[in-house]
C-alpha cells in the first residue's frame, strides 16, 4: 500500500514539486549573476501561458512523440518509486529520450535537426554511467529491486562513492546545465535558437516542459538511492544530499561556459571510465 502512496504521490506531485524547483534555481542564479530574478513561481505561469495558446505543430506525430516522451518519463519514475528494478527503470528512461530526439528530428527546421543530433550524441556520453550505476547497486546491494536497496543495513554510497560523483558529473546533461547544455537550453543563450525544442510551441512545449519536471524529480529519486537504508533519518539525510547536489549543479551553471559536443564526449566517458570504472573492479574485488 506505501508502494502505491509514492506512484500516485509521483505522478500527482512530480511537475509542481519539478517546477517548483525550477523556480528556485531561476532565483539562485539570478542572485549568482547579481539579478533579483523571476518569481519562484514563474514556471507555473509559463506552462499555464503556454496551454493557453494555440497549438501549432508541424506535423501530426510531433505531438504524439511529445506525449509519449511524457508517459514514458512517467512510468519510468512510477516504477522507480515503487520499488522495482532499477535496470528496467533505466531502459524506460533511456526509450522516453528517443521518443523526444525522433520528436527533434521529424520536421526540416535545422536548428531542431542539429539540436536532436546532438541530443544523440549527449545520450552516447551518460549512457554508460547510468548503465555502470544500475550495476553498481547490484554489486554493492545484491539486487536490482529498489526496494531491496533502500532497506540495507548501509548506504550504497559507502560502496559506490566514485559513482556517485560520475552520476554528478553526467546530471548536468540530464539537467541541461553548462557546460553540456548542447542541444536545447532552458537559458537564452543557445547559439541555434531552442535547438531541439525550436519548432515547439503552445501545448506542445508544455508537454516537454512537464516532462523534464517529472525526469528531474526521478533524477533526484535516484540520487536519493545511494544515501537511503533501513534506519529512517537516511531520507532526512538523502534529502540534504538533493539539496546540495542541486545547489552544485546550479553552481556549476553558472560558473562554466557551454563547449563542443566532442569535448563533452570524451569527457563524460573519461570520468565514466575513472570514477565508474574503478569503482565497479573495487565493487568486484570487495563483494
Amino acid at each position: 500500500m506505501i508502494k502505491v502512496y509514492f506512484v500516485l504521490g509521483y505522478l500527482a506531485l512530480a511537475p509542481f514539486l519539478g517546477a517548483l524547483l525550477d523556480g528556485i534555481d531561476r532565483k539562485i542564479s539570478a542572485r549568482m549573476q547579481r539579478r533579483k530574478g523571476p518569481s519562484l513561481l514563474q514556471p507555473f505561469y509559463d506552462i499555464g501561458k503556454l496551454f493557453s495558446k494555440e497549438m501549432l505543430v508541424v506535423n501530426n506525430a510531433q505531438f504524439f512523440l511529445n506525449l509519449s516522451y511524457l508517459v514514458f518519463l512517467m512510468f519510468a519514475g512510477a516504477m522507480l518509486f515503487a520499488g522495482a528494478d532499477i535496470l528496467m527503470t533505466m531502459f524506460v528512461l533511456t526509450t522516453a529520450d528517443m521518443f523526444l530526439v525522433v520528436a527533434g528530428s521529424s520536421d526540416s527546421s535545422p536548428y531542431a535537426n542539429l539540436g536532436a543530433g546532438r541530443e544523440m550524441i549527449q545520450m552516447m556520453s551518460y549512457e554508460p554511467l547510468i548503465l555502470f550505476v544500475a550495476v553498481g547497486f547490484y554489486l554493492a546491494t545484491g539486487s536490482f529491486n529498489v526496494s531491496e536497496i533502500i532497506s540495507q543495513e548501509q548506504s550504497a554510497v559507502l560502496w559506490m562513492p566514485g559513482l556517485l560523483i560520475g552520476f554528478m558529473f553526467t546530471a548536468a546533461v540530464k539537467f541541461r546545465k553548462s557546460p553540456f547544455d548542447i542541444s536545447t537550453s532552458h537559458h537564452a543563450h543557445q547559439e541555434m535558437v531552442k535547438g531541439l525544442t525550436t519548432e515547439m510551441s503552445g501545448k506542445a512545449l508544455a508537454v516537454v516542459e512537464i516532462a523534464e519536471y517529472y525526469e528531474m524529480v526521478l533524477l533526484y529519486g535516484i540520487f536519493s538511492l545511494f544515501i537511503i537504508n533501513e534506519n529512517w533519518w537516511s531520507w532526512l539525510i538523502a534529502l540534504a544530499v538533493c539539496a546540495v547536489i542541486f545547489f552544485l549543479e546550479i553552481l556549476w551553471d553558472n560558473s562554466s561556459a557551454r563547449v563542443k559536443w566532442g569535448v563533452m564526449l570524451k569527457s563524460c566517458w573519461l570520468v565514466t571510465l575513472i570514477a565508474g570504472g574503478i569503482n565497479l573492479l573495487l565493487l568486484m574485488l570487495i563483494k
